[in-house]
């Protein structure tokens, strides 16, 4: 489903009985559900000429138009943000992200993100994301601190991005998490896919779910919480968190998958402290590690006494 300047029609017939039209039309497009949800809700999606609801049923022969807008149109604005640049050259740069800050914008937050101040500080950024998300490779959490890499050029994007598919890259992050966790080390194999009771949640599930894996050690322990090593071999939305949670030892600080938040912060506890990949042009490896910020340090001193 090509998204092009001028309004554009689509004409399905389903070839399918039963299914959520939200589901079946995500998948005959390669859009998301949400992007297809959005067009549902604004009235952009009738089945045989009539609106329908996102759970909609399609049936077999249904006829199905798809009224796809125009996009808005988004001029990203370069800022003076402070960055921590940990790293950079022709190809790419590694930045040492603060906890609260957005990555790149997006619905709600169209400045103040880490790609406004990239497009400030850095000369080139790839173009492969578009203009929403330039040089960016992959993500954290607007609450998860510390590093992340940026591609300079779409060779360089194109590279690391394979990497990242071939789970290459190295990225150890260090959690704080409530209770004692008895195995001094462990693997988490559970699949996540959007919850079904909030959208802007995700959750262990087997429906429409992908494969998620992350590796921990246990690094010190406290009684009440447990600091770990965590190693990602997937990287999907949330996933240290969401798997945390799973296991019955929520990430301390984290507003959405934990409880209390005892220690009065700003967030969660999860910060990515080592970064290695292969350099795209030298074929080296190169591996980058960030001190774990103050305020994580002032709770482990807290819990020790």
């Amino acid at each position: 489903m090509e998204i092009s300047d001028s309004e554009k029609e689509i004409i399905l017939v389903s070839d399918e009985e039963n299914k959520r039209i939200d589901v079946f039309i995500s998948e005959k497009s390669g859009e998301s559900r949400n992007f297809v949800q959005k067009l549902i809700s604004d009235g952009n999606i009738t089945v045989n000429e009539r609106e329908v609801k996102a759970n909609y049923k399609v049936k077999i022969n249904d006829t199905i138009k798809i009224i796809i807008p125009p996009p808005e149109i988004l001029d990203v604005k370069a800022e003076n943000i402070d960055l921590d640049i940990v790293y950079e050259d022709n190809d790419l740069a590694v930045i040492n992200k603060p906890q609260g800050m957005v990555v790149h914008p997006a619905p709600g937050h169209y400045s103040g993100t880490m790609v406004n101040g990239l497009m400030y500080h850095l000369k080139n950024l790839s173009t492969i994301n578009g203009v929403l998300r330039p040089g960016i490779v992959h993500r954290l959490d607007k609450n998860t601190s510390g590093l992340i890499l940026v591609a300079k050029n779409d060779r360089s994007h194109n590279f690391l991005a394979k990497c990242l598919k071939e789970h290459t890259i190295n990225r150890i992050y260090y959690a704080l998490v409530k209770g004692n966790i008895k195995k001094d080390e462990g693997e988490i194999n559970a699949p996540l896919g959007r919850s079904e009771k909030d959208r802007k949640k995700y959750t262990v599930t087997n429906k429409n779910s992908k494969e998620a894996i992350t590796n921990y050690w246990v690094v010190e322990r406290f009684g009440k919480y447990t600091l770990l090593k965590l190693k990602l071999k997937t990287g999907r939305t949330h996933q240290i968190r969401v798997h945390m949670k799973h296991i019955g030892h929520p990430v301390v600080g984290d507003d959405v998958y934990g409880n209390v938040n005892e220690f009065g912060l700003e967030g969660q506890l999860l910060h990515s402290k080592i970064l290695g990949f292969i350099h795209p042009t030298t074929g080296k490896y190169m591996e980058f590690e960030s001190e774990l910020p103050d305020y994580f340090v002032k709770v482990l001193n807290k819990i020790k006494s």
